[in-house]
């Protein structure tokens, strides 16, 4: 009876009970885990692996992510990822991108797997039975039970792939100084973090069942420090701020989600700088769009960012005045001097206008002033105006053609008996350097004297 009884338990165990055995065409991954890359070559492997969870074989998927990449591996069976509706390679969940501890606190989800051997192999047939009705397509278990996502998880949950996690592991040898391979090493050539950082050591059946995981640790206490949007004093601000648009969000998109708060009087959307702003009728329904949509903003798989809007008046504006000290640009000539003050009586070249009145009060000044030999000197210099500035003429372009060593033209200068007279006739010919007949290749007879 005992070599019968150990028969049937054989029978029972995975390992040699076949039909037990995984078999599936393409693994459960997420994007972050799958790459960048649109055309990956997987290399399927039938029954080469038991699974990390229930022990059993299944068929294992590897492939590499992109370029610079590690290449990865599937290390649970598909049973055991829609149970808890996780990835099968960094078993991370499917929806939110956290791991499975954070997501069943927030969620309130109790899932007390079993953990003996028969336990699981009941439980999991179980499982695979409730599969089979609903076509795959949706969690089992308690998760599939569970209830609409919280706030907190919303905000915490990640909606962009994280590629940084598929980089290739570090190099030993050249921790070591002893990699000889160069640029051609496949692993990374970085000095590895501190053996001490719970970081450094996780395990694949603590994170799966969502007991003692440092990553979800280390996101408890990013909770705390979370920031809180501040609402606006002044009741007029009805307008929310809306960051991290792409092409893919429109307009429309935005109207249909935010007129459940209320009433919407406009949305502008700049696509330049990716933003929107959507403009309330009612300051009740902008604070009940923002509490709503602040940190869970989700649109066609786009996490959003929200703010409040900022008045026209509370705008900072450049002035002359400020007292703010910028760093200098090396390089740079320095600043110029700010101009004089204008005098509201000056004329355009900086003179003073004066008037009959202060022409009589200057000339009775006159009358005041010390004479050189007064006793203080230095009361008459300054009681004494100074001269306006005198205006040079500008220079001209080119010297005067006597300067040259050409004799100037006629009537260009007066007489020594005086200026000439005001009917004197013009000259008859205009003097060009050109006309000279002393210079090459002039044909212009000569201008007498």
């Amino acid at each position: 009876s005992a070599i019968f009884g150990n028969m049937a338990i054989s029978k029972s165990t995975n390992t040699y009970n076949r039909q037990n055995w995984e078999d599936s065409e393409f693994p459960i991954l997420c994007q972050t885990c799958l790459g960048d890359n649109p055309y990956i070559r997987m290399i399927k492997d039938k029954y080469s692996e038991e699974c990390k969870i229930c022990e059993r074989p299944f068929t294992t998927f590897r492939w590499c992510p992109g370029k610079g990449m590690r290449y990865k591996k599937t290390e649970v069976c598909q049973t055991c990822a829609q149970l808890k509706n996780v990835c099968q390679t960094c078993l991370f969940d499917l929806q939110y991108g956290l791991p499975v501890q954070v997501r069943d606190k927030l969620s309130k989800i109790n899932d007390n797997l079993p953990k003996s051997d028969v336990n699981k192999e009941f439980y999991r047939e179980n499982i695979e039975k409730q599969l089979q009705v609903t076509g795959r397509t949706e969690p089992a278990g308690a998760v599939g039970k569970a209830q609409p996502p919280s706030d907190l998880l919303m905000k915490l949950s990640r909606t962009s792939p994280y590629y940084k996690r598929n980089r290739p592991h570090i190099c030993s040898f050249w921790v070591k100084g002893e990699c000889r391979r160069g640029e051609e090493c496949p692993f990374r050539h970085e000095m590895p973090t501190d053996p001490t950082d719970p970081l450094a050591s996780q395990n694949l059946r603590d994170r799966y069942y969502g007991v003692n995981d440092p990553v979800a640790d280390k996101i408890f206490k990013q909770v705390d420090s979370l920031p809180e949007l501040d609402i606006p004093d002044d009741r007029s601000v009805t307008t929310l701020y809306i960051g991290g648009l792409e092409d893919v969000v429109t307009e429309q998109d935005l109207r249909d989600h935010f007129y459940q708060f209320g009433e919407i009087r406009s949305v502008h959307v700049v696509q330049k700088q990716n933003c929107a702003f959507v403009t309330f009728s009612q300051r009740e329904a902008a604070e009940a769009a923002a509490e709503g949509s602040y940190g869970k903003l989700i649109i066609k798989g786009k996490k959003l960012k929200v703010m409040w809007g900022k008045p026209q008046g509370a705008i900072p504006t450049p002035s002359l005045g400020s007292t703010t000290e910028l760093t200098p640009v090396p390089g740079l000539p320095p600043a110029a001097l700010p101009p004089p003050p204008l005098d509201p009586q000056a004329d355009v070249f900086g003179i003073r206008r004066q008037s009959k009145g202060d022409s009589e009060d200057k000339d009775d000044k006159s009358r005041d002033i010390p004479s050189s030999s007064s006793s203080d000197p230095s009361e008459a210099s300054q009681s004494v105006a100074p001269p306006p500035p005198f205006m040079f003429p500008p220079a001209p372009l080119f010297p005067p053609p006597h300067m040259m060593g050409m004799p100037p033209p006629p009537g260009m200068f007066p007489p020594q008996g005086g200026a000439p007279p005001m009917n004197r006739a013009p000259p008859t010919g205009v003097h060009y350097p050109s006309q000279d007949p002393q210079r090459m290749g002039a044909k212009a007879p000569k201008i007498p004297n």
